[in-house]
C-alpha cells in the first residue's frame, strides 16, 4: 500500500483557504493513505475561547465534508488534525476519512502547554481502524512524549501509526523513530512549517515530516522550510513481525507483572 504525508504552511483562521490549499496539493494523488498536520485547517495559536468557538467544527462540518469528497473521488484515506466541537467541549482531534466514506475521530489525550487553556483532553481512548487491508492507529503531536500511546495502539494490532503534528520542540521526530522501533510499526508524522505571530504570542514549527519503518529507517522525510508531499510504498504486514533476534519477540517477551507502576498516579 502507499502511505505519505503532506507538510503544510497553514494560515491562522483561514479555514476555507487552508482546506482548499490541501485539496489542491492532493489533486494528483490517488490510491494512498495521506497524513496532514495537526489543526491544519484553523492554525494553532488561539488567543481566546471565543476564537476557538468561532473556528471549531463538528465532525460533520465543512472541513470533514470537503476532505471526504477528496477521499471518495481520488480513492484516498486521509488523516488530518482539526479543532473539533462536540456539544460544549472542544477537542484537538485527528480525523480519518476513508475512500469508502467512513469517518473516525481520535481526540488528543495529552495536551501541550497553552492547549490546556482551550481544549478538553481526549475522552475516546485508542482504536485501530482497518483501511485497505491495513490496520491504522491515530495519535496527535505531544502524544509522542507518552510511549504508552503508541504501545497501546501496537498491542491492539496497529501496523501504521498516523501522527498529525505541530512540532515546536526539536526532538519529536527523533522520538517517533523510537516509537517505531520499540513497537515495530510504521509511523507517519505530518508536521507544519513556518510560524504564527498573534499579538505578543509567537511560535515556530519545525517541519521535517517523516515516514519511518518498523526498524527505525526513515523512508521519506522533508525539510523545515517548504511544503512537501512524500509518498512511499510499504508492506503493512512487515509490522506484524515483532522479532528482534531469533530468541526475542518484542511482545512475547513483555513481563507485564512488573509494569503495574505504569498505571499508578505518580507521587506528588
Amino acid at each position: 500500500m502507499k502511505i505519505g504525508f503532506l507538510q503544510l504552511r497553514s494560515k491562522f483562521g483561514e479555514v476555507r483557504d487552508n482546506v482548499r490549499a490541501a485539496q489542491s496539493l492532493l489533486k494528483n494523488v490517488s490510491d494512498a493513505t495521506i497524513v496532514l498536520p495537526e489543526l491544519f485547517n484553523t492554525g494553532y495559536l488561539f488567543r481566546s475561547q471565543d476564537e476557538l468557538a468561532h473556528l471549531a467544527e463538528t465532525a460533520t462540518g465543512f472541513t470533514v465534508t470537503e476532505m471526504k469528497k477528496v477521499a471518495k473521488h481520488q480513492s484516498l484515506n486521509i488523516v488530518f488534525g482539526m479543532a473539533e466541537k462536540n456539544g460544549r467541549r472542544y477537542y484537538n482531534s485527528a480525523v480519518l476519512v476513508t475512500a469508502q466514506g467512513r469517518t473516525c475521530v481520535y481526540r488528543k489525550t495529552h495536551l501541550f502547554d497553552r492547549e490546556k487553556l482551550f481544549f478538553s483532553p481526549g475522552d475516546k481512548g485508542y482504536a485501530v481502524h482497518r483501511v485497505e487491508g491495513a490496520r491504522i492507529g491515530l495519535m496527535v503531536c505531544f502524544d509522542w512524549a507518552f510511549p504508552e500511546v503508541a504501545r497501546v495502539l501496537a498491542l491492539q494490532g496497529a501496523q501504521i501509526i498516523c501522527h498529525p503534528a505541530n512540532f515546536v520542540l526539536p526532538y519529536g521526530q527523533d522520538a517517533m523513530k523510537t516509537r517505531a522501533i520499540e513497537n515495530r510499526v510504521f509511523t507517519v508524522t505530518a508536521n507544519r512549517i513556518g510560524g504564527e505571530k498573534r499579538g505578543n504570542l509567537s511560535i515556530s514549527f519545525t517541519g521535517s515530516s517523516q515516514i519511518v519503518d518498523p526498524k527505525g529507517n526513515v523512508l521519506a522525510d522533508a525539510g523545515d522550510r517548504s511544503e512537501s508531499l512524500k509518498i512511499v510504498e510499504i508492506r503493512a504486514e512487515d509490522a506484524d513481525d515483532k522479532s528482534i533476534t531469533a530468541n526475542n519477540d518484542l511482545f512475547k517477551d513483555r513481563r507485564v507483572a512488573f509494569y503495574k507502576p505504569l498505571v499508578r498516579k505518580s507521587a506528588s
